[in-house]
């Protein structure tokens, strides 16, 4: 049975929506916090939760009710909600990307530690069932050495997404599609195959030049630490909806596909003396209205969370590996001759 901790969210978007569903399945909601008050008085009616309009009241008023913090504010706000919050005493759990400054990153970490405080990053595909398959494969040597992987993000990110939130789309909030749409898939490649050692990369936009900042296709060539090669083909130009989230290995014993739209389909594999086979069936991807995003599997997360605070289980995503995300981001936008959005 787990303990009932409580918990607090920092930003009451689309994405804390999900959080409040899993956390009152987990925990208590005890407060939750956005400087629109609207959102916030939205998000405490729904949950019985109090509302917030100031980060520092919050803790103010709350210094010692809440055991864990989920940041759920705008990519570019992360780091400087997570340091506070573990100036309060408090763990965190912190939406994608981790930051997206390499720099924030290693600041989250050492304030984390610094606090004895425990710094969980959400990266939901890892639980999507093909995935978990294929990881467990690679970590029993099945698959032997990986040759090479191939990394394909095609979705669909139109005008009127852009629209409904103004910190899309900004280079200092957003920061990118490989932060905001695509790092879930991007730290597959890091938990997968490997730390990359070198990137190539070409970017542009083609159009959506009144909507953001920065690009909305890209080309890239990776070359790992452990001598493996990967190329990633990401746009958000997919015509009218999204098409495709796959990742492709071609290891020493076996070929594999991961594909559909979101990770959450084996499409092919030819695995010396393995097969695949009964996989359960994944959860839907997260429903926004007028797109889709990945597949949900907050649950998994929070179910994580809470079994390694009350110290019965293993860390599934730990601070280290969102910064290792956010590295491999980094070279690659670094290698498209793109300034850093900090």
């Amino acid at each position: 049975m787990f303990a009932r901790l409580k918990f607090a969210i920092v930003g009451c978007g689309r994405i804390a929506q999900r959080h409040v569903e899993h956390i009152q399945k987990y925990g208590q909601l005890v407060a939750v916090c956005d400087v629109v008050q609207e959102k916030a008085d939205a998000l405490a009616h729904v949950s019985g939760a109090k509302a917030f309009y100031d980060l520092e009241q919050m803790f103010a008023q709350l210094p010692e009710a809440i055991d864990v913090v989920s940041i759920c504010t705008p990519n570019g706000l992360h780091a400087a909600h997570t340091l506070r919050a573990f100036k309060a005493g408090c763990h965190v759990l912190c939406e994608k990307p981790m930051a997206i400054s390499v720099a924030d990153c290693g600041e989250m970490i050492k304030a984390g530690e610094r606090a004895s405080r425990r710094l969980f990053v959400v990266k939901q595909n890892r639980y999507n069932p093909p995935v978990v398959a294929i990881k467990k494969l690679l970590d029993e040597g099945a698959l032997g050495r990986v040759y090479s992987v191939q990394l394909s993000c095609f979705w669909n990110r139109n005008a009127q997404y852009y629209e409904k939130d103004a910190w899309k789309g900004s280079r200092d909030l957003d920061g990118g599609c490989l932060y905001t749409q695509f790092s879930h898939f991007i730290d597959l490649l890091y938990w997968m195959v490997g730390d990359v050692k070198q990137a190539m990369a070409l970017t542009h936009n083609f159009c959506h030049q009144d909507t953001v900042a920065f690009e909305d296709a890209g080309v890239v060539a990776l070359a790992f630490h452990n001598g493996a090669l990967g190329t990633v083909n990401f746009t958000i130009n997919s015509y009218g909806k999204n098409m495709e989230g796959s990742l492709t290995l071609f290891c020493e014993k076996g070929s594999v596909k991961i594909g559909g739209q979101y990770l959450n389909e084996l499409e092919y594999q030819n695995i010396e003396a393995h097969l695949i086979e009964d996989l359960p069936e994944g959860r839907p991807p997260n429903q926004y209205g007028h797109y889709v995003g990945s597949m949900s599997n907050h649950g998994a997360v929070y179910e994580n969370l809470v079994s390694v605070l009350t110290g019965q289980g293993v860390i599934g995503t730990a601070g280290f590996e969102g910064l290792k995300t956010v590295e491999i981001i980094d070279k690659i936008y670094t290698a498209a001759n793109r300034v850093s959005p900090l």
